[in-house]
């Protein structure tokens, strides 16, 4: 029997943001089956973006209740 694989949950319009250590963080997607969320960072006073993929468990309590992975 096969495993159901989850969907990835676009988190783009729930503007949820935080700042650590100078740089400014969008969450943009959460993708359960890997447990990775993707980001958008830029620097602060720089106009610069990279997107980029960090682990779910990286992330600070606070933000991980608003993602709710379940």
């Amino acid at each position: 029997m096969a495993k159901n694989k989850k969907k990835v949950i676009n988190l783009s319009e729930q503007n949820i943001t935080f700042v650590e250590n100078e740089r400014h963080i969008k969450i943009i997607s959460f993708n359960p089956n890997t447990m990775e969320v993707e980001v958008s960072i830029s620097e602060t006073g720089e106009k610069t973006k990279k997107v980029t993929k960090l682990p779910f468990a990286h992330l600070s309590k606070d933000i991980k209740k608003l993602i709710k992975p379940n």
